[in-house]
């Protein structure tokens, strides 16, 4: 009885985080209404969530110190410029031009893109049907894609090679970054990781940007904190306790409502319409992402 509670409320944090996250793209496209630049909503993001994540650095030590070295925090600083400022930067430029929806098909494509990393630099295996699954998950994207490319127009292709880029740059960060995490947990880590990455991103509004940030309305500044708290910061702990009570296989198919849950949230808050087409790609690419994701799938009730 009690393992079945665990489950139900594993499923619920799982469902409740994932939602949170891909709230962040639709805050994005609100803020953008008030003409704010691309590296200033980031900053406010990095912001206004780096004071909670400097005091669980302090207050959370790593679990296995014993076990870490002095280069082990220079690949910390790697893995936070690449994971969350690089992923993040090109994450907010590619949702200037594109859908909130089919930004989060595009980035759900990053299991396929850690599939082909591994196989690459650390010489894993795929499997034909691994194959199979890839090739489909990709013809989902063109076909979600054929309905807004227009000739007249490479707004669409130029920022979905943005939001590609993003899913690039966070799948090498999951590849390189796995063998780390044991070492230091989740939260030290990934507490870390943001820190750098919020180090990243005033260095590059100093050096590139310099702009005006305290000019923009209440709303864009509202919206920042919003996303640094409730699509930044407590989606990530609510992901990692669900992965901890479900287990990193059952909680990846929770992972396909994360396009679904964009999908909807930009239709009844956007106004973003898909057409069936596009739909019916987007389907595509989480079937294939699923069969890449998912090695076992186990009954979430089953004893």
């Amino acid at each position: 009885m009690n393992f079945s509670k665990s489950i139900n409320s594993g499923v619920l944090i799982g469902i409740v985080g994932i939602v949170l996250f891909s709230a962040k793209a639709i805050m994005v496209k609100l803020a953008y209404q008030y003409n704010v630049s691309a590296v200033h909503l980031l900053l406010f993001r990095m912001l206004f969530s780096f004071p909670f994540y400097l005091a669980i650095a302090f207050y959370v030590k790593p679990q296995n110190p014993e076990n870490i070295k002095r280069t082990d925090y220079l690949w910390i600083i790697l893995f936070g410029f690449i994971g969350y400022y690089l992923a993040s930067y090109f994450d907010f430029v590619g949702l200037i031009y594109i859908k909130a929806g089919l930004e989060r098909v595009i980035l759900f494509v990053y299991p396929t893109l850690v599939l082909v990393i591994s196989k690459l630099f650390l010489k894993t295996k795929i499997s034909g049907k691994q194959i199979f699954a890839i090739l489909v998950t990709y013809l989902g994207v063109v076909i979600t894609f054929w309905g807004e490319i227009q000739f007249n127009n490479n707004g669409v292709i130029l920022g979905g090679f943005f939001i590609f880029l993003s899913a690039l740059t966070y799948a090498s960060y999951l590849v390189g970054s796995g063998w780390l995490i044991p070492k230091f947990g989740v939260m030290p880590f990934t507490s870390y990781a943001m820190i750098v990455s919020t180090i990243c991103v005033i260095i590059h509004y100093v050096i590139v940007d310099r702009g005006n940030i305290y000019n923009y309305s209440f709303e864009v500044y509202f919206l920042g904190f919003l996303m640094a708290i409730f699509s930044t910061l407590i989606p990530s702990f609510l992901v990692s306790l669900a992965i901890k009570k479900l287990g990193a296989s059952n909680f990846s198919i929770l992972g396909s409502l994360g396009p679904i849950s964009t999908i909807l949230l930009a239709y009844f808050i956007l106004n973003e319409r898909l057409s069936y087409l596009q739909l019916l790609g987007s389907a595509i690419v989480i079937i294939g992402v699923s069969v890449v994701s998912i090695k076992k799938r186990k009954l979430f009730f089953k004893k």
